[in-house]
């Protein structure tokens, strides 16, 4: 069966202002070094398994010219901008019709624009078992992440180890955040992993589940699958993707569905959601540092940071975070990187435009 991609991109990465930002958010960025964005290599290491011309990029209205320049070889009519964010449900169906459209049905991988993936061979493998699953019968396919230590900050999957497909375990439930405690117990029992947020499926399986828990989306998608291709399509989608509801993928049909598994993923799997992941994405110096453009530290331990031709000179600090930009700079403690969002949401308040 034909394999193709939809790649998410329409994020705004808040978390890493300020570099991140509403003109070039982080999909769009540079941050592991190697001179390609996460979106060039999100697409590149499933190059292997799709071609280019069966990618396809889901992003806001305002990246696409991102896109076409980051992704030159990309077909134009692969980027399906979104008039408005409507979560990943629509997200995900409005990528399903296209498929759809184009190929009657087809595996559709469904991937996240900024992960960070370290072993590329291992991913491919994984990826490959997810399409054999997937294949079989109505199955929806997620890949669940092995779990190191009791973390807070993703949710979790909780796996059945005695009901196996190929290698594929059928999932029990998606469970939301938990807190350290629960994490913890998570962790010790061995029969959770964490929700990577990517999937596998047949077009015509997701469009199925889309019709019968999310009927007013699949309604919407139906209309904007008619006019696919025609002078009409723009129109269509911008009128009708405005009225229909917003929902998650994961609330909306995973937690509803059956035929679900997971495969368990040890692909060096990063989400990159905050600043604390430059130290997982970039070598430390003797005093654990991860310092990049023109700075001079005395003193400096356990601190990242980054700036460009200003210098930055810093004493005796600890645990921060500084980040230097043309116009604004950030510091903060690394356990206040959450709080990042809230300068994010008081800059939109307070109408300071020109730092978002």
């Amino acid at each position: 069966m034909k394999v193709t991609a939809l790649i998410m991109a329409g994020g705004k990465g808040e978390r890493f202002w300020p570099r991140s930002r509403k003109n070039n958010p982080k999909q769009f960025l540079c941050l592991t070094g190697d001179g390609k964005t996460m979106i060039q290599q999100t697409v590149d290491r499933i190059l292997p398994l799709v071609a280019m011309e069966d990618i396809y990029i889901a992003t806001n209205k305002d990246y696409k010219k991102l896109v076409r320049q980051q992704l030159p070889e990309l077909p134009e009519e692969n980027i399906l901008c979104e008039p408005v964010g409507r979560n990943t449900a629509p997200c995900i169906g409005l990528g399903a019709v296209h498929i759809r459209k184009k190929y009657e049905d087809a595996i559709m991988l469904v991937l996240p624009s900024d992960h960070l993936i370290k072993y590329k061979g291992m991913f491919l493998t994984v990826l490959q078992d997810a399409i054999k699953v997937a294949e079989e019968d109505n199955n929806l396919v997620t890949l669940g992440i092995t779990p190191t230590a009791p973390e807070t900050g993703y949710g979790y999957i909780k796996f059945n180890p005695g009901t196996i497909q190929g290698r594929a375990f059928a999932v029990d439930c998606f469970v939301e955040k938990p807190d350290t405690a629960k994490a913890k117990e998570y962790l010790e029992s061995e029969e959770y992993m964490w929700n990577s947020g990517m999937f596998v499926w047949k077009a015509s399986t997701i469009l199925a589940s889309l019709e019968k828990h999310l009927p007013k989306i699949y309604e919407g998608l139906l209309r904007i699958e008619e006019t696919i291709g025609t002078e009409d399509a723009e129109a269509v989608l911008n009128g009708v993707f405005d009225t229909i509801p917003s929902e998650s993928i994961d609330y909306g049909i995973l937690e509803k569905e059956d035929h679900i598994y997971v495969l368990p993923g040890t692909f060096g799997w990063d989400d990159v959601g905050s600043w604390l992941s430059v130290e997982r994405m970039k070598p430390l110096n003797d005093s654990g540092n991860v310092v990049e453009g023109n700075a001079m530290t005395v003193n400096v331990k356990n601190c990242i940071i980054e700036g460009s031709d200003k210098l930055i000179a810093a004493i005796g600090i600890r645990d921060l975070i500084v980040v230097d930009t043309e116009d604004a700079t950030l510091i903060c403690t690394k356990d206040s990187t959450a709080d990042i969002k809230k300068i994010v949401e008081n800059l939109k308040i307070c109408n300071r435009e020109k730092y978002l």
